[in-house]
């Protein structure tokens, strides 16, 4: 296999396919105007063109999912920036200096940084991967069922615990996201578990009306009553207005590299995700600032940081989801369901077992980032007018199409009834302040879990002491000591330690 700037040359002519082309076009044309439209979510457009992903090839399907995530991105700092409106979570930072200099007259300068700051993030992120990919399939043939199950743990417990929210409820999700998974005719033994005698539950949950559910329908119910006017006042940009003056550049400069560092390390933690990365890139622009009280007033740095830093951790995010199976958000666990839909098992095989996939899909992002440059600039005006669409136009023909979609995964009504049910779960879900991403985590991995665990236990004649006496095995479980322990210590010992040290001192006072 080749690897580094040969396999980058192959992925080059695999990407520039015509269908392919096609295909990565639509996906990061998809995603910019689904970054632009308030309430229509990545997974929302993911889980609906889903269904279409299964009469196309695996490279051609996935290049046009991933082309929708990274194209969502741009299309939300537009939001941001001239609306004052954080279309998706790792843009809201953006609206706190992105608006100001919008109301200052100098829009047109803050998306012209945020699309430099964009393009470096994602090239920093490509890179990553084609750095890491010789490393990982070195190692691809020292992984067998112990490793790979050790691995997914440590992903579970990663996703779960460093979801938004309480730890314990992340937990929660992940463990109903697992029972989900292995609901419906145990493979090995022919029991159905979990159906309670529905026939169809039989084949178990189909993942396309479980994400459309959780983050479609539910989506549809929380925004249905949106309907405030936008701000239209600030709008009008020109080409000529993005151009950043040399003091701009400067200022930006060092920022866009922090946060590129910053959301590239964000991306190698699994469960973080852009929106952390975002925001801690902000937090840290601010700190290393000599004039923080600029900040939220305009600052230029405040939209060059988070915004180079989300476009890295979306482009690294791809890293422990292709080489290691681990997805790093909902959107990455939504990703690896469509590769295993068609064939295609993720992890430190993949590079090995499918060089055109891998780098393809590497190629592919610098094709994609370079359309999403030219896409966005001269139709800045357009994506603006596309949110003068009433909701009542639009989230009844998304619904329309939610309903297709599932229908068309197994020609099955049952699976429309179950997605219903499932949307009207996830929004009570986010009404009680539970996080539905990590059921979808738990899903995906869950059956992989139980798989290699089992397979583990066969090979080893039932000795758990397997898992520790593999060394990469033992690595990974220490890995997953080691988050459980931090997750205890901040949330129950370091609150007790710090009222601790408070009374200590007004007692010395």
């Amino acid at each position: 296999m080749d690897t580094g700037l040969g396999g980058l040359m192959h992925g080059f002519s695999i990407a520039l396919e015509p269908h392919n082309l096609l295909w990565c076009f639509v996906g990061v044309m998809v995603g910019n105007l689904v970054g632009v439209l308030p309430g229509m979510g990545v997974l929302s457009a993911i889980s609906i063109l889903l269904p279409l992903t299964f009469g196309m090839k695996p490279v051609a399907a996935v290049l046009m999912l991933s082309g929708i995530y990274y194209g969502a991105q741009y299309g939300g700092a537009i939001c941001s920036i001239l609306l004052n409106l954080p279309c998706h979570p790792p843009h809201a930072v953006t609206c706190l200096d992105g608006f100001p200099l919008t109301k200052q007259g100098r829009g047109g300068v803050a998306l012209g940084i945020t699309m430099l700051g964009s393009m470096f993030g994602a090239a920093f992120g490509i890179l990553q991967m084609i750095f890491f990919a010789p490393y990982v399939a070195n190692v691809a043939f020292q992984f067998g069922a112990p490793e790979i199950c050790s691995l997914m743990l440590l992903g579970l417990l990663a996703g779960s615990t460093l979801a938004k929210g309480s730890p314990l409820k992340g937990v929660a999700m992940t463990l109903l996201g697992l029972i989900l998974g292995i609901m419906g005719t145990d493979v090995n033994t022919g029991v159905e578990r979990f159906t309670f005698g529905v026939v169809d539950l039989s084949d178990g949950l189909e993942l396309v009306a479980l994400s459309l559910g959780l983050f479609g329908i539910a989506e549809f119910l929380r925004s249905v009553n949106n309907t405030a006017p936008l701000n239209l006042a600030y709008t009008n940009i020109k080409m000529s207005d993005m151009v950043p003056t040399r003091d701009d550049i400067k200022r930006s400069a060092f920022p866009i590299l922090r946060g590129t560092l910053v959301g590239s390390l964000c991306s190698c933690i699994p469960g973080t995700g852009p929106t952390i990365a975002s925001f801690v890139a902000y937090a840290t622009e601010k700190k290393v600032s000599k004039t923080p009280e600029r900040f939220g007033h305009g600052a230029i740095e405040g939209v060059a940081a988070p915004e180079a830093s989300t476009h890295s951790s979306v482009q690294g995010d791809f890293i422990p989801t292709m080489s290691l199976g681990i997805p790093g958000d909902a959107v990455m666990a939504l990703l690896l369901g469509a590769l295993i839909i068609h064939g295609i098992t993720p992890g430190p095989r993949l590079i090995v077992e499918h060089p055109d996939l891998f780098w393809g899909l590497i190629a592919s992002f610098w094709v994609g980032n370079l359309i999403l440059i030219v896409l966005n600039v001269p139709m800045i005006g357009i994506w603006v007018k596309m949110l003068m669409i009433p909701y009542k136009y639009l989230y009844p023909s998304a619904l329309f199409f939610i309903c297709i979609g599932v229908f068309a995964a197994r020609n099955s009504l049952f699976d429309v009834g179950a997605t219903l049910a499932l949307g009207i779960f996830g929004y009570l879900l986010v009404l009680l302040k539970f996080e539905p991403a990590p059921i979808l985590l738990g899903f995906v991995l869950g059956p992989r879990f139980e798989e290699n665990f089992r397979r583990a236990l066969i090979i080893s004649r039932g000795d758990l002491m397997t898992f520790v006496e593999r060394p990469i095995s033992g690595v990974f479980l220490g890995f997953c000591f080691l988050l459980v322990g931090a997750q205890i210590y901040v949330r129950f010992v370091k609150p007790k330690v710090a009222a601790a040290a408070g009374v200590a001192g007004h007692a010395a006072e």
